[in-house]
């Protein structure tokens, strides 16, 4: 299974935010669009990082309230791993699992087209996981 197949079924809408908003504005889209990240591009739609809810709580730990003030950008991660449509879903949950994250951007051409999470992943791989389990017990009960 592939991550075009979650996109199929998930869609491939991506919340955006520009570089120079606030944490706090981040905050109130995180919680209205019930996401646990955004990806950061320029006003041309260029990827520029990536900042989830993990990133903000640090940001408030280091910095205290202040930091809702401050621009996305000195918080966000500017070094974005990133899926192709074409990679296996074992591959990408591979990814976040050594790298200590639950949300991966999808690029086609260098361009952003969706944004898949730890749990998107999972549950595709279950589903996957089961229809292979039942389709060994009919194999086995026409046997």
């Amino acid at each position: 299974m592939t991550v075009a197949r979650i996109l199929r079924t998930k869609g491939r809408d991506v919340v955006t935010m520009l570089p120079h908003n606030s944490l706090r504005d981040v905050i109130d889209v995180l919680a209205a669009k019930r996401i646990g990240a955004l990806v950061i591009a320029s006003s041309d739609g260029k990827m520029q990082g990536i900042l989830s809810e993990r990133d903000v709580v640090r940001a408030i730990a280091l910095h205290g309230a202040d930091a809702l003030e401050d621009p996305i950008s000195h918080y966000m991660t500017a070094n974005v791993v990133t899926a192709e449509e074409d990679e296996t879903v074992l591959g990408v949950v591979t990814k976040m699992s050594n790298g200590r994250f639950r949300h991966m951007p999808v690029v086609k051409d260098g361009n952003l087209v969706g944004i898949v999470s730890i749990g998107d992943a999972i549950k595709h791989r279950l589903a996957q996981i089961e229809k292979e389990h039942s389709e060994l017990k009919e194999y086995i009960a026409t046997a």
